[in-house]
């Protein structure tokens, strides 16, 4: 299997990064189209991987092709592209509000093979949460091979293109959320007299391990949360407080505020 990427940006270097420390591709087995000769040169020393100027290379020597160039280029390199299609290839795009619809008439509704897909920065070290929605064209073969390559920096599942909205608002914005309470947390511990750097390193690990238990054990978020809390312990006084300043409900009124624009961008 060859895979491709037309760009060769932050995302598309984790994804290839993913792809082969997992095992999924060798280096010589995956290919980066970028019209710049930094973008060429940075990915071929990031990864390893065969890198050409030309979109066109990508599609005569690859099955599976990410479009990973941003939203407002998508036209022009499907406009490029579209002649050249064949029945072997799978497109993935993960252009946030990029259209199955969209994609289908820009290629000419010739009936290709398109996978919308939302990834998350956490690619960047492993660790990815994606939602992939395929279009009626993809065989289930297909999906299972394009998810396995999304899992090789990460977790994916199949979600419909309706909640792709909700996976903005979840876990395409959430990584700021998540972001920006390491930062309170570690900005509490400084108050408390913690050296900064110490500080950081306590709250994310803290934010870490406490994600993996939730993903390790099955039990519900709450139930990990009541055995925290002791009676008229620490725990208990700090999860009052932190309801009385209505912290789960800005939490969910912050992540709907992300899913609104979603669909207020898209459409």
């Amino acid at each position: 299997m060859k895979i491709g990427f037309i760009g060769t940006g932050v995302m598309a270097n984790a994804m290839m990064g993913g792809i082969i420390s997992a095992g999924v591709c060798k280096p010589e087995d995956i290919i980066g189209a970028d019209p710049t000769e930094f973008g060429r040169t940075k990915t071929k020393e990031q990864n390893g991987v065969e890198v050409t100027d030309n979109n066109l290379d990508i599609l005569e020597k690859c099955d599976y092709v990410f479009l990973t160039v941003k939203p407002q280029y998508y036209a022009p390199v499907i406009e490029e592209i579209k002649d050249h299609v064949k029945e072997n290839h799978v497109f993935i795009s993960i252009g946030a509000g990029v259209t199955l619809d969209y994609l289908g008439k820009a290629f000419g509704d010739k009936n290709v093979k398109l996978v919308r897909v939302m990834p998350n920065t956490p690619a960047q070290v492993g660790e990815g949460m994606s939602a992939a929605c395929p279009n009626e064209f993809v065989s289930e073969e297909e999906t299972k091979t394009t998810l396995s390559i999304l899992s090789a920096f990460g977790k994916a599942e199949i979600i419909p293109e309706n909640l792709f909205d909700v996976v903005t608002g979840i876990s395409g914005s959430g990584p700021a959320y998540v972001f920006l309470f390491i930062e309170a947390l570690a900005d509490a511990a400084v108050v408390g007299g913690m050296p900064r750097r110490q500080a950081y390193e306590f709250a994310a690990q803290t934010v870490y391990g406490a994600a993996k238990m939730v993903m390790e054990t099955g039990k519900h978020p709450g139930e990990l949360k009541d055995m925290v809390c002791s009676p008229a312990g620490t725990t208990i006084a700090a999860v009052r407080t932190l309801e009385a300043n209505n912290f789960r409900s800005a939490v969910i009124e912050g992540a709907n505020a992300a899913t609104e624009k979603s669909a207020a961008m898209r459409g």
